[in-house]
């Protein structure tokens, strides 16, 4: 009979191996003595206890998972096809298997892309295709980090999966499209899980602090505001890594005289491995910091520049918003005295894009540290909002007729450009026209740097300029 075939039960799936003695994997809270709960809770970290036993229960990746999207009715209705789910550590991925396994009528398998080998892989196979032939029964096979297999064995799975004889399911850390084969890529919908935000992981904390069965609500425990929002902060989006220093806290924390835990921002901080630095992302430390960062570069001091760098990283700023103000920097404070500063910073821009924290530190110091130690000029933004100031107050100039476009028919007639003396046709590719008709100065170029250089060239260019004008004038 189809009812006789075993379901995978997905709650302790992470933790199996520590349990030899249960024939089959419990749940906490349904007709267990007090001792077997105890026994689960001391084996099982808090983070395998608490996954979600229901849909509603999951919380995060709403893009995928939401009611009414594509994944979530699939899963309702047990119409699962392969699926591969790739995210950072701690977003949901086996969580999601385990609940796809809770609603399918197909058997469930898993295997480890760590410690499968080919021989475990032919032999759940080979299974799966006999349950198929005997009683009609498909089979789900998961694969965690299945980036871990090789091509060889990622090949082994391909035929059965082409062939319907299992479904995968394959959770990574790492992009399918660079880690997996293309051909089981192909045949798979990809789903891309997100570090989970602040809140989801303040919501996934309080769960586990109120949940007498699973989590910790049966201890006498009182966790600071405080406390929750740093380990949510610094758990970097990965709910196994801020459920785990929360049990460590809980657990290593003697009780106070009224025998309560008292779970502190100090004792989080040491239960995270990361102390707490005053960082607002929308409040005043977040905007003095950046300030101190930009101030420092641009007083010349690499030290102080290096060192509010280094506070921004370490209390999880946005590495674009950093990169965006040292771009900032080299084009306002170091501008034409360095052009090289500008370069360098939007090399480290793309940089720190491409690869991501931790290693997009290096470019973005590097770039600070050229910005503070370079020359400095603040020229160009002086020249662009005086010439602003000049359009936004004065009466408009008109384009003179040798400067206006002439690549149209009758723009000869209108005398549009047909005074226009081609630069490249002249001696050192210069010739002096009057190119605005007013004596106006916006670019006061400095003497630092290579804008030296730039200042005694267009000394001589403005010089020639204002003589053919000077000369147009008294016609």
């Amino acid at each position: 009979m189809k009812n006789s075939i075993p379901r995978f039960q997905g709650e302790f799936s992470d933790s199996d191996s520590l349990l030899p003695h249960f024939s089959q994997k419990p749940t906490i809270g349904t007709q267990m003595s007090p001792s077997t709960v105890d026994e689960i809770r001391r084996v099982i970290p808090l983070s395998s206890r608490m996954r979600p036993t229901c849909l509603n229960e999951y919380i995060g990746q709403e893009h995928i998972i939401a009611p009414g999207l594509l994944l979530r009715r699939a899963i309702e209705a047990d119409r699962i096809q392969s699926l591969i789910f790739y995210g950072p550590p701690g977003t949901g991925k086996t969580s999601l298997a385990n609940l796809i396994a809770k609603h399918t009528k197909s058997y469930f398998e898993k295997l480890s892309g760590v410690e499968s080998n080919v021989a475990d892989m032919r032999k759940v196979l080979a299974l799966a295709a006999n349950r198929l032939h005997n009683t009609g029964y498909p089979t789900i096979l998961f694969v965690d980090e299945i980036h871990r297999f090789n091509k060889s064995q990622q090949d082994v799975l391909l035929p059965e999966v082409e062939s319907g004889t299992v479904r995968l399911i394959g959770a990574t850390t790492h992009n399918p499209f660079f880690f997996i084969n293309a051909p089981l890529v192909s045949r798979s919908q990809i789903f891309e899980l997100k570090p989970l935000s602040q809140d989801n992981l303040i919501k996934i904390l309080t769960s586990a602090l109120q949940d007498k069965e699973r989590g910790l609500g049966r201890l006498k425990l009182e966790a600071m505001p405080e406390a929750i929002s740093h380990l949510a902060k610094l758990a970097d989006g990965d709910a196994r890594k801020a459920l785990n220093a929360l049990e460590i806290a809980a657990l290593t924390t003697p009780p106070d005289q009224n025998g309560i835990i008292r779970i502190t921002l100090p004792i989080a901080e040491e239960s995270i491995q990361r102390k707490a630095v005053v960082y607002d992302g929308n409040e005043d430390a977040h905007y003095d910091t950046i300030s101190a960062f930009i101030k420092s570069m641009r007083g010349g001091d690499p030290d102080a520049a290096v060192y509010w760098l280094a506070k921004m990283i370490y209390a999880g700023e946005d590495p674009r918003f950093i990169a965006r103000r040292i771009i900032i920097c080299a084009a306002e404070d170091v501008g034409l005295a360095d052009p090289m500063a500008l370069v360098l910073a939007n090399s480290a821009a793309n940089a720190a894009e491409f690869i991501g924290w931790p290693e997009a530190r290096i470019p973005l110091a590097e770039a600070a540290i050229y910005i503070a130690t370079a020359h400095k000029s603040n020229s160009t933004i002086l020249a662009i909002d005086a010439a602003l100031k000049d359009v936004r107050t004065r009466e408009i100039i008109p384009v003179p007729n040798f400067l206006k476009d002439s690549h149209y028919p009758g723009a000869e007639k209108l005398e549009h450009g047909t005074e226009y003396l081609y630069t490249h046709n002249y001696p050192e590719h210069f010739i002096p026209q009057d190119y605005l008709g007013v004596n106006r100065i916006y670019y006061q170029p400095t003497e630092e740097g290579t804008e030296k250089k730039i200042k005694d060239r267009s000394q001589q260019w403005r010089e020639a300029i204002y003589k053919i004008r000077s000369n147009k004038s008294n016609e």
